[in-house]
């Protein structure tokens, strides 16, 4: 296998490297005292997918002063950094790369560079780890997972697999094409996607067959990838229409063939689909993960802002008869909930054990995961519909000869319902119904995405109550008629088709993860018919007229 030569000079082995990124003064190549404890690590950063980063790299991230990286390409990857890092851009000022990194290591910072995809292949950072060596500077290689596997593999294509030979080629120091064309196995051409039809008439007129396929593949291991096969005869008329740009491969060989039984990626059910989800960052987490499993892109929009109560005296009230034993229950129906009392408590110095001889109550999945969060397993959790009604199925009466006080507290949001009130009193409760929080709603988003909501950028947009579909339309207008309408309930499907919008899925279950469940079943019923039909599976904002449609 042929590839670009890495650098081999390395300040001592990857152990004592290691050991410099902890110790307070390091021992130099000459067994001298150095006079500052500065590191580089050189860390390959992957092919694009932020989890394809190695434990190595994570590592170090874990514990770095300094980060220097292309924030748009890498920036995903900064999550694993501690808070108190500092972050270099060097997306604009490449040439000052080495002298920034060699001064804050002179400095005594532990820096870590960001490369792109395995700083052995065909990299970019030769000249900085050669400034690194000159003025003396510890610093470590650390290999990523390069494009020539990855994206292969993300792509379905087996390069390696009952072929003799892998070649990986940098496009921009051939001069001569003959030199491949008699590659019996797989060639793999890295930066030759501006010279792409050349490159295949080259292979062509130096003897390879007009049949040999090719594929090209556009930001691999992302959910914008995208590939395009064809032969090295029909290149430039496939690729004429196609709009590939770098990052990108070229895959020439029979190896190609592989995709049509080892493509997985890009046959993900919600494989590119922009996802809407209007709930804050702090809500979203989980279920943007979950849809991000399905390949799809989601995207937080926050259309309420939590605020605290406009007078605090309710609840400190609310905490002191907690406390006193005024309550036989406590009553949960969100995670804001959960979050308002966690943080009463903590004002006052208080932890889950206040909790102790309490029954509590929760809503749903996802606020009983944040009640075990503080430290307080729920007593109830409806197995049924999660909310107030279901809440309310489940609801033992009070019973005087079996409960020593009949109240209940029920810390909630200024909007709630008189529904659980109502249910609890009918039978035998008294309810202490106070407001924890407000929920106001939430600024307009930046334009592009108003434009987007409106123009039919989004391929689906997630409903989880009502109120997220009056506060998107108040502060972003209605989403376009080809964007999927997803409804966690009756009641947001009625408040949906209120404000004149289609509703076309509704979570069997009322959770977060059963809407995403069932988008992602949506999806795979939309790809399957296609292919079925012998058509191109397109995703619903390709439908919208004007939106550009390139050719499989």
């Amino acid at each position: 296998m042929s590839s670009g030569s890495q650098t081999s000079k390395t300040a001592g082995t990857t152990a004592e490297s290691a050991a410099a990124v902890e110790s307070s003064a390091v021992t130099g190549h000459d067994g001298g005292r150095r006079r500052h404890a500065g590191f580089v690590a050189f860390v390959g950063a992957g092919p694009g997918d932020e989890n394809l980063l190695t434990l190595r790299g994570a590592d170090l991230l874990s514990r770095a002063d300094v980060v220097l990286l292309d924030r748009e390409a890498y920036g995903a990857l900064l999550r694993h950094c501690p808070e108190h890092v500092r972050v270099v851009d060097v997306a604009e000022d490449m040439g000052a790369v080495s002298l920034k990194a060699v001064q804050e290591a002179k400095a005594g910072c532990r820096v870590v560079r960001l490369c792109a995809g395995d700083p052995g292949f065909f990299s970019s950072v030769t000249e900085e780890v050669a400034a690194c060596a000159k003025a003396d500077i510890d610093f470590e290689i650390v290999p990523g997972v390069p494009p020539a596997t990855a994206v292969l593999t993300y792509a379905g294509i087996a390069p390696a697999v009952a072929v003799p030979e892998f070649r990986i080629v940098d496009a921009t120091r051939v001069d001569d094409w003959s030199v491949h064309a008699g590659t019996a196995g797989t060639v793999v051409i890295y930066n030759g996607i501006a010279d792409a039809v050349a490159i295949a008439k080259a292979l062509v007129a130096s003897g390879k067959p007009d049949t040999t396929p090719v594929a090209v593949t556009q930001s691999g291991t992302t959910t914008e990838q995208y590939t395009v096969v064809s032969t090295l005869g029909r290149l430039a008329a496939d690729l004429k229409h196609a709009g590939i740009a770098e990052p990108a491969l070229i895959v020439v060989g029979e190896a190609v063939g592989t995709r049509d039984r080892l493509s997985w990626f890009e046959n993900k059910p919600l494989f590119g689909w922009r996802v809407l989800v209007p709930r804050t960052k702090e809500q979203s987490a989980g279920l943007s993960d979950q849809l991000r499993s399905y390949g799809a892109v989601p995207e937080e929009v926050p259309t309420i802002s939590v605020e605290p109560p406009r007078t605090p005296q309710q609840m400190d009230r609310a905490i002191k008869g907690l406390v006193t034993g005024r309550y036989e229950w406590v009553a949960f129906t969100s995670a804001n909930a959960v979050k308002a009392i966690r943080e009463k408590f903590e004002e006052y110095g208080l932890d889950a054990r206040a909790f102790a001889g309490l029954k509590v109550a929760a809503v749903g999945e996802a606020t009983a995961k944040a009640l075990v969060r503080f430290g307080v397993k729920p007593d109830l959790v409806p197995v049924g519909e999660h909310s107030s009604e279901g809440l309310l199925a489940e609801w033992p009466p009070y019973d005087s000869m079996l409960d020593p006080i009949n109240r209940v507290l029920l810390p909630r949001a200024d909007i709630a319902t008189e529904t659980l009130i109502a249910g609890l009193t009918e039978l035998g409760w008294e309810c202490d119904d106070v407001t924890a929080y407000r929920t106001v709603r939430a600024a307009p988003p930046p334009e592009a995405i108003r434009v987007a909501i409106k123009g039919g950028g989004f391929d689906a947009v997630l409903f989880t109550s009502s109120s997220t579909v009056r506060n998107l339309v108040g502060i972003a207008g209605k989403p376009h008629q080809v964007t999927v309408i997803a409804v966690i309930g009756p009641q947001t499907a009625k408040t949906a088709e209120e404000f004149g919008l289609r509703v076309d899925i509704m979570a069997d279950d009322p959770s977060a993860t059963a809407l995403a469940s069932a988008l992602a079943e949506y999806g795979a019923k939309q790809r399957q018919a296609a292919v079925a039909a012998g058509d191109v599976p397109r995703r619903p904002s390709q439908t919208r007229r004007g939106a550009r449609r390139r050719a499989k």
